[in-house]
C-alpha cells in the first residue's frame, strides 16, 4: 500500500475529544493503530463518527482550535503520524497565544465567548458573518441586533451599541457599507445594483507573543491593523499612527491598514 496524508484543522471539539479525521484509506477495517504524535508513540482507537478518525489521543498543551495538522499513514511502518508545522514567530490572535501553523477561517468561526456584552457581539459576527480567508468577517447590522442576544426594544438597542462601540474603540469592528443577496449571504464590497446595507467588519488582532505570554490583564501596545477593503485611516488615527511612528514603535502603515492606539485589554 502506497503512503496517504491529509491535512486539517483542529478545532477545540476534537482537542477536548481527543480526536482527529484520518484518511478513509488508511483504516483499512482496523480498531486500533500505532500513532506518533509530536514524536511520542502510542496506541489510539480507530472510529467513525461523522467520518473515520483516532480517538484516545492526548493532544499537547500549547495546541489551539484551528491549529493545522498533516495526517500521514506509513502502512510500510504500520503507523499513523500526526504533524504541526512551528511558526517562524508565534502569534497571539485576538489574546490567544499561536506557536504552531493554524487556520485563520478556524480561528475565527470556533470562538468560546465569556458572558460579556462585547464578548457576545463579537461572537455573533464571527460565528454567522461571512468568513474570509484571513479570517476577517463581515455581517448586516440588521442580523447582529437579531441574534445578538443582548435583547430587544431600547434596552437591548443600548446595550448593543455601547458593545460595538466598546469593539471599534478595541480594533476589532469597523462599520461598512455591503449588501446582501436574497438569501441573506453578505457581501462586502456591496454588489454593483444592489441595495446599499450597513454591515460590521471584524479584523483579527494578530501580533507576536510577547516575552511575557502569561498575563491576562495587559496594556496592548499600539498596533497596525488591516482595513476593510476600500476603507482609509482617518485623519485621527494617522496623527495617533505618526507619533507612534517617530518613536519607531509601529511597522510601517500600508495602503489598507489602520492604527490602533495603546489600550488597556482584560485577557
Amino acid at each position: 500500500m502506497k503512503t496517504v496524508s491529509r491535512r486539517l484543522a483542529l478545532w477545540r471539539a476534537d482537542l477536548e475529544a481527543g480526536v482527529c479525521a484520518i484518511p478513509d484509506e488508511s483504516v483499512e477495517g482496523r480498531e486500533q493503530v500505532r500513532v506518533v504524535l509530536e514524536g511520542v508513540t502510542s496506541v489510539a482507537t480507530v472510529q467513525q463518527d461523522v467520518e473515520w478518525q483516532l480517538a484516545g489521543l492526548v493532544w499537547p498543551d500549547d495546541l489551539r482550535p484551528g491549529v493545522l495538522v498533516t495526517v500521514v499513514w506509513h502502512p510500510a511502518k504500520d503507523e499513523m503520524v500526526l504533524r504541526t508545522v512551528p511558526l517562524d514567530e508565534p502569534m497571539r490572535v485576538d489574546g490567544v497565544d499561536y506557536f504552531y501553523e493554524y487556520d485563520p477561517k478556524v480561528v475565527t468561526r470556533d470562538y468560546r465567548p465569556d458572558q460579556s456584552n462585547r464578548a457576545k457581539v463579537l461572537h455573533t459576527v464571527r460565528k454567522l458573518g461571512r468568513v474570509f480567508d484571513d479570517g476577517s468577517a463581515v455581517l448586516s447590522e440588521e442580523l447582529l441586533t437579531k441574534r445578538s442576544g443582548l435583547g430587544r426594544g431600547a434596552k437591548g438597542a443600548f446595550l448593543l451599541r455601547n458593545a460595538v462601540d466598546q469593539l471599534i474603540r478595541e480594533g476589532f469592528l469597523t462599520r461598512v457599507t455591503g449588501s446582501v443577496d436574497g438569501s441573506g449571504h453578505p457581501s462586502y464590497p456591496a454588489v454593483d445594483g444592489a441595495a446599499p446595507t450597513d454591515m460590521v467588519f471584524y479584523a483579527p488582532m494578530v501580533e507576536p507573543v510577547p516575552t511575557d505570554s502569561d498575563r491576562r490583564d495587559h496594556w496592548v501596545t499600539g498596533f497596525v491593523r488591516k482595513l476593510p477593503r476600500g476603507a482609509q485611516p482617518s485623519e485621527k488615527q494617522r496623527d495617533l499612527y505618526q507619533r507612534a511612528s517617530e518613536n519607531n514603535e509601529v511597522a510601517p502603515l500600508a495602503p489598507g491598514y489602520t492604527f490602533v492606539k495603546k489600550h488597556h485589554r482584560n485577557g
